[in-house]
């Protein structure tokens, strides 16, 4: 089914109970006023030529109406594209040229850039503006439009989502995301989650991200529970409504924040039933000095883009530091060898999964996605892992060098490829340095043209923030006579890790 169908029995039954309340402006939505807020963009986007599959691209601040969107989407049979808001117009002009979009809906700010990316795409798209306070030209067109729909049908296997995932190759892949990989996805954290009636969500988390929209807001949506809605993460703030909430999710920076608060005790955390901490390893001394602290073990979680949630640490049994817990119920996850023979107990192999819960393919990449997948239908994650005698999964490292700074993915080929544009360099090497606050930075090793040449740490940032997002650029350049390589001319990122990646 089509999941808006899922959430709005869910809507009916919690009627005038809070869904959104957003801290840092007062305003506050009930379930009825959510719903009705969705289906006038669902009208919209109807009214405006919208046919099932078409896809919106979406790059606004978070927000109730941002909210609602997504949920218009869904309702209105559409395909909903979240893009990241540091993208730069380099990057959007490909995500829309790739994905070719009937709408795309920015903040104000953006309309230059997006209409200027109209003008020089073959497939043209209707523009909206929608900014973070719930005002601009798609608010105002929706106000008029009436406040019931009825929800588009759809199949297990339509897609509700495309999320672009960095790629080894530099240029990034559209993961095809179903309703029914969502609405499986959901209703197994449901329940192993142990979520309940009454529970409240202090949710601090980006929306145009799988943890913040997938993870977080389906959570709380199928559970018709309220959602303490942060434009950002702020300790502070967050501090003064942890009393008010009972589940918070968060990636391991959050928790790191949280703790360099003296202000942060035992009492402010002690509503909260659960912790969960994802999109990044959360290190054990994080792990300890939390409960040392509050009395609370978090519970740590393994996913990705194009699978959702692939396993957690019990609800109810021990949580280990350093391991991601067991496979969730539905979905098979096993450790292969380099042959695709399966590994031992505690062995380290490449770890792939298989379930409900496991993406479509890669829009318009039919042999990548069959690249992904093995001849018996797992996904390989490009991920390294172990899986223990009790049944423990611990991701080991990443095949593919992919860097993971404060719960976003970065591949080091797309931020190479920029570096090796630019004059005076003659090759490079990103790859991850030890970050006290995101977990992970970005590196870049740099071979000079010349070792003459006129070339600064500066001048290749500066040069990298014109065309990707800051959370990409390199913070750590070293200067090289040459790169490390092994007999086959291969660069070895794990010696420039480990010559220049520690703290």
């Amino acid at each position: 089914m089509n999941l808006y169908q899922a959430l709005s029995e869910k809507f009916s039954a919690a009627g005038d109970r809070v869904a959104v309340r957003m801290p840092e402006t007062g305003l506050q939505w009930t379930f009825k006023q959510l719903a009705e807020r969705a289906a006038q963009y669902a009208n919209l986007l109807t009214e405006n030529g919208i046919k099932p599959g078409d896809r919106v691209a979406v790059q606004v601040e978070k927000g109730a109406d941002a909210l609602a969107l997504y949920l218009g989407v869904l309702q209105s049979g559409g395909t909903y594209l979240p893009m990241n808001t540091a993208y730069t117009p380099n990057e959007l002009q490909y995500f829309v040229e790739n994905a070719e979009p009937a709408f795309v809906v920015c903040s104000t700010g953006q309309s230059s850039v997006f209409s200027s990316i109209n003008d020089n795409v073959k497939s043209h798209f209707k523009l909206f503006t929608l900014d973070q306070d719930g005002v601009g030209t798609l608010c105002d067109s929706a106000d008029s439009m009436a406040k019931s729909f009825e929800t588009v049908e759809r199949d297990d296997n339509d897609l509700a989502s495309i999320l672009y995932t960095s790629g080894t190759t530099g240029r990034p892949k559209g993961a095809m995301i179903s309703h029914g990989n969502l609405l499986s996805n959901g209703k197994v954290l449901l329940d192993y989650w142990g979520w309940e009636e009454g529970d409240t969500l202090l949710h601090a988390l980006p929306i145009f991200h799988v943890h913040g929209l997938f993870v977080a807001c389906s959570c709380a949506l199928l559970n018709a529970g309220e959602m303490i809605f942060f434009k950002k993460f702020d300790a502070r703030m967050v501090m003064e409504e942890l009393p008010n909430a009972t589940v918070m999710m968060g990636v391991p920076t959050f928790y790191t924040r949280l703790l360099t608060e003296q202000t942060f005790t035992r009492e402010l955390a002690e509503n909260v039933r659960l912790f969960i901490s994802g999109s990044a390893p959360l290190l054990e001394e994080t792990f300890n000095e939390f409960e040392a602290r509050t009395g609370k073990r978090i519970l740590e979680r393994y996913g990705m883009t194009e699978t959702g949630m692939n396993t957690s640490n019990p609800l109810d049994g021990e949580r280990i530091a350093g391991t991601v817990g067991y496979p969730l119920p539905g979905t098979e996850v096993r450790i292969m060898d380099g042959n695709n023979k399966p590994m031992g107990a505690g062995e380290v192999g490449s770890l792939q999964v298989k379930g409900p819960n496991v993406f479509q393919g890669y829009w318009r990449m039919p042999e990548k996605t069959a690249e992904e997948f093995t001849a018996d239908g797992f996904f390989i994650t490009g991920d390294l892992g172990t899986i223990d005698a009790k049944g423990y999964v611990s991701i080991v490292g990443r095949s593919k060098d992919l860097i993971i700074s404060g719960g976003y993915n970065i591949y080091p080929k797309e931020v190479e490829m920029i570096l090796n544009d630019i004059e005076g360099v003659d090759e490079s090497a990103v790859f991850a340095f030890e970050h006290p606050d995101f977990g992970e930075g970005v590196a870049a090793a740099i071979v000079k043209t010349d070792s003459q040449a006129e070339l600064n740490k500066e001048d290749l940032i500066a040069a990298c923030k014109e065309q990707i997002a800051g959370f990409k650029v390199p913070r750590r350049i070293v200067f090289l006579e040459e790169l490390p390589r092994n007999t086959m001319g291969k660069v070895q990122k794990n010696v420039l890790r480990d010559l220049y990646g520690k703290q």
